[in-house]
């Protein structure tokens, strides 16, 4: 147990005595603490009558040394016993107290500079990354067996499979809301039939595809992500060139191609469920099921099912590279792991948003 004696001030200095231990840590400190509160000037400390001084009790001292100085207080750790030195140099209680950083400023040009450097990184980042791919691509098809094709079911369990009951019930709530909102204008104008219209168009053409793929970008595309950017930091993807295999065919080919594959099927199912949260809508709007159904047929033409089919293989495409592409450029341990997995679904987001206006202005002005 520690004694009151062994931390003292005396003659302007910390003095410490006897044996000092990890077990004694929180008493020391508190001690040290109470008797260096309010010092303006010079306070050293003491440390020739120690005896014994463990690594958590000098790691102690010398951040109080920092501390005070900090604070404008001079400090130095003096009258180290020579049996004390090799810890004390170990944990640096001989140099200067480490000196507080000056925040640094930057002007708006440097701060401009300095974002335009991180675009054209990026860019050249990307630039890299697909001209790698586009020719480990070409390799694939002329020796197929470079690529790691049976992976393609696994990956297609995990994005797809997996991914059906969240898939239903979001696409199912946000049929029956769709629905919802617009019931009272329907009935203003007596047309409430035309649920089914509403409901079945905006699904299969809008709904279900962005749906379906921001549910993706959150599971398969951040997992992708997360997965490669791990195998990034931790050498296995250097590890895996050094054993002659090529990264893109046996690390992204795989699970790009489970993702255009499986997109589609979830869309259709995301239709289905989609559609039947309006039959629930209409009941309440006196439309019976088999009413719903038949106005869901003359309204719902196969083109508005096959554009939401060819937005959601364009989703997949584009959520799979750019999860495997923010994989790639991790950086840094854990916490670039954590960066490219955000980063992954904002792109993704983005990414979406943008292919889904490119197909709809395609689709509006070539479709007529």
């Amino acid at each position: 147990m520690l004694a009151d004696s062994q931390v003292v001030r005396r003659d302007g200095k910390l003095a410490l005595a006897g044996e000092l231990r990890m077990a004694d840590a929180t008493l020391v400190w508190r001690k040290l603490r109470e008797l260096a509160a309010g010092q303006k000037d010079r306070l050293d400390i003491d440390l020739s009558q120690v005896g014994v001084v463990d690594g958590a009790i000098m790691s102690l001292l010398v951040e109080l040394r920092d501390d005070l100085s900090t604070r404008g207080v001079a400090c130095e750790l003096v009258g180290v016993p020579s049996h004390l030195e090799p810890i004390a140099h170990l944990y640096g209680a001989e140099q200067p107290p480490h000196a507080k950083p000056e925040p640094v400023r930057e002007d708006p040009v440097s701060r401009f500079g300095r974002a335009v450097m991180q675009v054209v990184t990026t860019v050249e980042h990307v630039v890299l990354f697909f001209g790698d791919l586009a020719a480990s691509f070409g390799r694939s098809i002329r020796v197929r067996r470079t690529a790691n094709w049976r992976a393609i079911p696994a990956f297609a369990v995990r994005a797809g499979a997996d991914g059906v009951p969240i898939v239903v019930l979001l696409n199912f709530l946000v049929g029956f809301v769709m629905g919802f909102q617009t019931a009272r204008q329907l009935q203003l104008y007596g047309a409430n039939v035309y649920v089914a219209d509403v409901v079945g168009i905006s699904v299969t053409r809008e709904l279900a595809p962005l749906m379906t793929a921001i549910i993706m970008s959150g599971r398969s595309g951040a997992a992708y992500a997360a997965e490669l950017g791990t195998m990034r930091v931790t050498e296995e993807i250097d590890a895996l060139r050094t054993m002659g295999f090529t990264p893109g065919p046996y690390l992204i080919f795989p699970r790009v191609a489970a993702l255009a594959l499986v997109a589609p099927v979830l869309t259709l199912l995301a239709d289905v469920v989609g559609t039947t949260g309006g039959v629930f809508v209409g009941q309440t709007l006196g439309v019976s099921a088999r009413g719903y159904l038949a106005e869901l047929q003359t309204a719902v033409f196969w083109s508005d099912i096959w554009t939401g089919l060819v937005k959601s293989f364009a989703f997949g495409i584009a959520i799979g590279l750019i999860g495997c592409q923010q994989g790639f450029v991790t950086r840094g341990a854990a916490a670039g792991v954590g960066r490219s997995t955000t980063s992954t679904v904002v792109l993704c987001l983005f990414t979406i948003v943008i292919i889904d206006t490119l197909f709809t202005v395609v689709f509006r002005t070539f479709g007529k």
